[in-house]
């Protein structure tokens, strides 16, 4: 019985969905998700130095990126994502640019 109270918790914990928003950076988070060239060069030259690429909501939400290698080609732009939200991570399966 535990086991599965165990599994029941940790379901109500993940959240699947989709998101619009943009592929930012730890350093600057919210404030390069404009999807501007400006903002793209940005994070790309930040992820490149070493920080960590998040995923910032349309309502400025900043979360962190379980999987970072699902977003390096979309660094800096506005995309839609399908996954699970778990806390404050997202373990993204799909990237769309454009939204």
């Amino acid at each position: 019985m535990k086991k599965v109270a165990l599994l029941a918790a940790f379901a109500l914990s993940a959240f699947a969905g989709e998101w619009t928003g943009a592929i930012s950076e730890a350093g600057c988070g919210a404030k390069h998700a404009d999807g501007s060239e400006k903002s793209i060069a940005c994070v790309k030259g930040c992820v490149k130095k070493g920080a960590a690429p998040v995923f910032v909501t349309a309502d400025g939400k900043v979360v962190k990126i379980a999987n970072p290698d699902k977003v390096m080609e979309h660094l800096g732009h506005k995309v839609k994502v399908t996954g699970k939200l778990d806390g404050e991570t997202l373990t993204i399966d799909t990237v769309s640019m454009g939204h």
